[in-house]
């Protein structure tokens, strides 16, 4: 770390405003947390995470859905998707998130994000019980079939490379919060589970 690193370290201080987290939270009458889709290309990721945001839109519940291709438009245009880029994306988004949540919203992340270390990272930005893993499990197989991108075809091609699942390590979680047979179940039965888990952990009422 150069001098000039560690002095910004040193004199960015976080300021606390008078309007917190949980002043947030109380306004929205409901508790922040950051549901943390991850998964193969194809799994059904965002297609779950927005139909989880519609229900709980429904309800009443204010959320916010972050989605891997939109971020890259924007916040993260600069990254490729090599492991060193793929960190630097995932730390962006944990970031962007804590901020969210912060602001008392409940934040649906929908990301590949493939290796465990980088979602264990997110993880630690935010408090015991605000980060949710949602394994959409969806085995390979099935997501090459699916290939509603047609991304997989490309990568057996050679036409992309480090693509997660192919050329690319994708590390399942182990204990997830929330685990969705994305492969077996139809999408109104996966957000019901999801709706059932976030009640049952008193996120929802």
């Amino acid at each position: 770390m150069t001098t000039k690193t560690r002095a910004k370290d040193e004199n960015v201080i976080w300021h606390q405003h008078s309007v917190n987290k949980e002043s947030r939270a109380k306004l929205k009458q409901q508790k922040p947390v950051v549901l943390w889709f991850t998964g193969l290309s194809g799994a059904g990721k965002s297609t779950i995470a927005g139909a989880l945001e519609n229900q709980l839109a429904e309800l009443g519940y204010h959320t916010y859905l972050l989605d891997g291709d939109n971020v890259r438009h924007g916040l993260c245009n600069d990254l490729g998707f090599s492991d060193q880029d793929r960190r630097e994306n995932i730390r962006r988004i944990g970031e962007l998130a804590k901020l969210m949540a912060d602001a008392g919203l409940i934040v649906l992340s929908a990301f590949i994000s493939p290796h465990r270390a980088e979602r264990q990272l997110v993880r630690d930005l935010l408090p015991e019980g605000e980060f949710l893993e949602v394994f959409v499990n969806a085995p390979l197989d099935v997501c090459e079939q699916r290939d509603p991108k047609g991304l997989y075809k490309k990568a057996r091609a050679g036409q992309i490379a480090n693509f997660t699942g192919i050329d690319s390590e994708y590390q399942a979680p182990l204990e997830p919060e929330i685990d969705l047979p994305a492969g077996e179940l139809p999408i109104e039965a996966l957000v019901d589970k999801c709706i059932i888990a976030l009640k049952h952990k008193g996120i929802i009422v």
